[in-house]
């Protein structure tokens, strides 16, 4: 596809998946802002994602479409777009993000897989970029939605936002001081993912001997307050729950702030990457290549990060667990959400607490 001649008014990014993927496709609007400053760029996501959208400068409206629907209500939500947009890239790999771009605007852009059919190709995208689901990282993946257009790659995840002013009455409500802190967010979607309560208890317990207050972050969901109430009922040191207070624009406020952040794969370990915080990932069966943490620091389109062993990239440190199953690219040990991940349940807390100390170090230089 050639650099129109006629710079493209109206874009629509379609990015219909979970919140992570929603943060990590925001370089796709960056680029072109960036490179064209007057273009409006619109989103269309899914109802609970639109969060980490919230102040993002490169962006005018967000869409928001439900999953679910009947027939007429998907009639209406195609007619919502019709036709509005010059250009619209389908930022995730399924028929609804095609089709989506397709009735946006009359040039689409967007992800194909070997599975599909020709029909699919022809019929809802002018461009189909080949998806890469185990050797790329989902934002270079992203940066290649935008390589068609010639216009050059920004790298960096665009973190939401809120007016400091807000931020600072907020944090008073909450009674966020000036003392240093640290931020563990500990509950992630699904459970081969977690580490366990008792070793954030004792990581807990050993930030509190280093004088540092300690903030828990997490959704109103019940089974995460329940999760997050218990570590801090086993924790000595005290330690505070922010579960359901903030949105994912003021929890960037409070990482920005924070002395550290430690965390297990979820969308706030990629938002604390991206704000520049000193970060601590922990990693089981995951695929560091395509779903690591994105350094503000990283501005290379290619991966920070080899698929096995702990590593350091910019301010995070990826702790990756032992075993030479690691990373099995499965749902745990069972191969179900609910399963447990042995690779993670045995990482000891003073491997992490090394990992910590070192992060904490006034010596310590991030690896750019």
């Amino acid at each position: 596809m050639r650099q129109a001649t006629q710079v493209p008014r109206n874009i629509l990014i379609v990015c219909t998946q979970r919140i992570g993927d929603v943060l990590l496709s925001t370089p796709i609007a960056r680029s072109i802002k960036s490179h064209w400053p007057k273009a409006n760029i619109d989103y269309l996501v899914l109802p609970g994602t639109e969060g980490a959208l919230e102040g993002n400068p490169d962006i005018s409206k967000i869409h928001v479409f439900a999953q679910r629907v009947g027939w007429r209500e998907k009639i209406s939500q195609l007619r919502t777009i019709w036709r509005q947009y010059d250009l619209a890239i389908a930022a995730a790999p399924t028929d609804r993000a095609r089709l989506y771009a397709r009735a946006a605007a009359k040039i689409a852009i967007g992800f194909t897989t070997p599975e599909e059919s020709g029909w699919l190709k022809r019929r809802l995208l002018n461009v189909s970029i080949p998806f890469d689901n185990l050797n790329t990282h989902t934002v270079s993946m992203c940066l290649k939605l935008v390589e068609p257009l010639n216009i050059g790659i920004e790298p960096l995840v665009q973190t939401p936002n809120i007016p400091v002013a807000e931020w600072t009455r907020l944090k008073q409500q909450l009674g966020i001081g000036q003392a240093p802190y640290v931020v563990i967010h500990p509950y992630p979607k699904f459970r081969y993912k977690m580490w366990t309560q008792q070793n954030w208890a004792t990581l807990i317990n050993w930030l509190g001997n280093q004088s540092l207050q300690v903030y828990l972050t997490g959704s109103k969901a019940p089974n995460e307050v329940a999760y997050i109430n218990e570590i801090i009922r086993i924790a000595s040191h005290p330690c505070h729950s922010l579960a359901g207070q903030l949105s994912l624009a003021q929890t960037t406020h409070l990482l920005k702030n924070s002395q550290l952040y430690i965390g297990p794969d979820t969308a706030v370990t990629h938002l604390a990457a991206a704000t520049g915080t000193p970060s601590i990932a922990l990693f089981g069966p995951s695929n560091p290549v395509k779903w690591g943490p994105w350094p503000i620091q990283w501005k290379k389109p290619e991966s920070p990060w080899s698929r096995a062993g702990s590593q350091q990239a910019g301010n995070t440190i990826l702790l990756q667990g032992q075993g030479a199953c690691v990373p099995c690219l499965q749902e745990g040990c069972d191969r179900h959400i609910n399963s447990e991940s042995r690779c993670l349940t045995e990482l000891a807390p003073e491997v992490v607490i090394a990992q910590a100390a070192k992060l904490l170090s006034p010596q310590e230089q991030p690896d750019t």
